[in-house]
């Protein structure tokens, strides 16, 4: 901000410089004019005072004597003529100089000539442009100053403070109208925070109640199994009968672990699936256009072939945005796990329902392991050394469902696909 006034003074200042050069340069010209056009009047005089009678000189070669013209000093001169002579021409400036011959008067010349009237209101013109120039300037440089910079100064502090956690009311709405919706936006970005940080809150005690109340309830399970893995260890029971009835013992308890495990998985998992989805209607060309700019340039980086099959602009029912998300999910899994050979997407109706069928070339995975891909946390052999978390085709079931859709995978001959269907 200190710098943006230097600069506004050093504007001011140099405004004020260049008009007053400009003053003296125009007055040192004035000056100059002003010798100037008394040397040519002197000039002309002389030359006609020579003469017997007067003769209108040529004047081409002055630059500043514009006409000559001469009374005679006679008795019949009338007062017409007197003040027709005294009169300005043209808004001219005049000088007037009697003729002598000898000790008797003759007459009266008269010398019309501009003086550096035409440079002065060159000046001025060109002092109210400079003015109204630096006006400008200095006007569009306050409004940013005014309008832009000091509401982004106090703005600026904002985003920080916010993630200290030290904005806890809301921030007054400011009208300008470059920050107004910025302030709004930070407005629901706290009360957003706000709210999360409430409901991570409550979640974080919620797990600790839950890892509190199973980690209890295991106790007695697990105490069970020592002991009767310790008598069996111990070979206390001595009869094939009672052993097989301790197995069966282990077995139980164990079951009962592996429960409390799936809660606490459960429990997990939905703690990461808040996910809003709004059940709206879109059309089939407003989702399959932003696929294709999203991913035709890609795969045309990573030379695969992208089909997009014919369809019919349909109207679906879902959320367009999550859509799109879950065919970004199943393509750039395709980009991981396939061959980098094809990708084609085709379309097909049955029972009232569009189907939009995903396919990429490459191998395909086991039975055992296709059984399990909408699994959470499951990854598959194909996936070693490469990122992810398992979670990808687990959220994108989670979606179709939360729409009322579905999604399911095929092994084909020459890769995977993966079809989702849209009510």
């Amino acid at each position: 901000m200190k710098k943006f006034d230097k600069v506004i003074s050093i504007l001011i200042v140099v405004y004020l410089a260049t008009s007053i050069g400009l003053l003296a340069l125009f007055q040192g010209i004035n000056n100059k004019s002003n010798g100037e056009y008394k040397v040519e009047i002197n000039r002309i005089y002389l030359g006609l005072v020579e003469g017997d009678s007067f003769t209108e000189p040529d004047l081409t070669s002055y630059k500043f004597i514009k006409s000559v013209s001469f009374l005679p000093k006679s008795v019949h001169t009338s007062i017409e003529d007197i003040n027709e002579f005294y009169k300005s021409t043209n808004g001219l400036k005049y000088e007037i100089k009697p003729w002598y011959d000898g000790d008797k008067l003759l007459g009266y010349l008269k010398f019309n000539y501009a003086d550096s009237v035409s440079d002065k209101s060159i000046l001025l013109k060109m002092q109210f442009v400079l003015f109204i120039f630096a006006a400008i300037i200095i006007s569009v440089l306050l409004y940013v100053k005014n309008s832009i910079l000091k509401p982004f100064n106090v703005l600026s502090e904002m985003p920080y403070e916010l993630s200290k956690g030290n904005l806890k009311e809301d921030i007054k709405e400011n009208k300008n109208r470059y920050f107004g919706k910025f302030v709004w936006g930070i407005n629901v970005l706290r009360e957003n925070l706000d709210y999360h940080k409430i409901q991570e809150l409550k979640l974080e005690k919620e797990k600790k109640l839950l890892l509190l109340s199973i980690s209890h309830d295991i106790k007695t399970p697990l105490n069970t199994i020592k002991l009767y893995a310790k008598a069996i260890e111990e070979n206390v029971y001595d009869t094939n009968e009672r052993k097989v009835l301790a197995a069966k013992q282990i077995q139980e308890k164990s079951l009962e672990i592996e429960n409390f495990v799936k809660e606490i998985i459960k429990t997990s998992s939905e703690d990461i699936l808040e996910i809003e989805v709004k059940n709206d209607e879109f059309y089939l060309e407003d989702l399959i256009d932003k696929v294709i700019i999203i991913y035709k340039e890609k795969c045309n980086l990573k030379m695969i072939d992208f089909i997009v099959e014919d369809y019919s602009n349909k109207l679906v029912k879902g959320d367009l945005d999550r859509v799109l998300e879950v065919i970004g999910n199943i393509i750039e899994n395709a980009f991981k796990y396939g061959d980098g050979k094809e990708i084609k997407i085709s379309f097909y109706e049955e029972d009232y329902c569009q189907l939009i069928k995903i396919f990429n070339s490459g191998e395909t995975i086991s039975e055992n392991e296709f059984n399990h891909i909408f699994d959470s946390f499951y990854r598959a052999s194909n996936a070693k050394d490469k990122q992810g978390n398992g979670l990808g085709l687990y959220i994108c079931k989670y979606i179709m469902e939360k729409m009322d859709g579905e999604i399911f995978s095929e092994c084909e001959r020459e890769g995977m696909s993966f079809t989702l269907v849209l009510r």
